[in-house]
């Protein structure tokens, strides 16, 4: 059974609990890692019992599936509504610097939610990958979404290729991220950001 069909099952207490369980485990796993969270330790994160957790999951590794999927929405979720409209670029200007003000009141901790699990599970686990993948692509649609905007209405030279842009953007702020979680300071990331902002830009009609 999926997770979805298995939600729909699900009475209001249980889809309550469920969620409970799993950002119990998001919350563990993003503070020490996939591998420095048990099953144990996210039972007594979320309050729950052994039976009450192994009737949602079957193991730590649906456990996990189900944390990706959240981490997703979560992090899609914190940018929105401005990721739905990064199609200008003052929006995008806006966009980056709500990205670095949330590093910022993380104090530069974690790194990014989907780019830490995807360092430790993307070579061992062939399901995360793959959701995680899904994750990714998510992201970068959006911001492709308002690039070929951009393009479309003619405010970006024929040559541009939003689609390539996207991809790059995405790429350079996961890096950033990295940095910034390593360096405990947001410079990198405002350096990177900035500079592929200015690449944007340099396409600009």
């Amino acid at each position: 059974m999926d997770f979805k069909t298995q939600e729909q099952r699900l009475t209001k207490k249980g889809k309550e609990t469920r969620v409970r369980i799993v950002a119990a485990a998001a919350k563990l796993m993003f503070e020490r890692g996939v591998a420095g969270t048990s099953v144990e330790d996210v039972q007594k994160e979320a309050k729950v019992s052994a039976s009450q957790l192994y009737h949602y999951f079957k193991d730590k590794r649906e456990l996990v599936l189900a944390v990706i999927t959240h981490q997703t929405e979560q992090v899609l979720g914190a940018q929105e509504p401005l990721l739905s409209h990064l199609d200008s670029m003052e929006a995008l200007r806006t966009w980056r610097d709500a990205i670095v003000q949330l590093q910022i009141e993380r104090q530069c901790q974690g790194g990014c939610p989907m780019g830490s699990l995807s360092s430790e599970l993307a070579d061992t686990d062939l399901a995360a990958r793959t959701e995680l993948a899904a994750g990714f692509m998510q992201w970068e649609l959006a911001i492709r979404k308002g690039l070929r905007a951009m393009h479309e209405r003619g405010e970006l030279r024929v040559e541009a290729d939003p689609d390539n842009l996207a991809l790059a953007l995405l790429t350079a702020l996961q890096g950033g991220l990295l940095l910034t979680q390593c360096c405990k300071e947001t410079t990198p990331l405002e350096a990177v950001l900035d500079a592929m902002l200015a690449h944007i830009r340099s396409f600009v009609v």
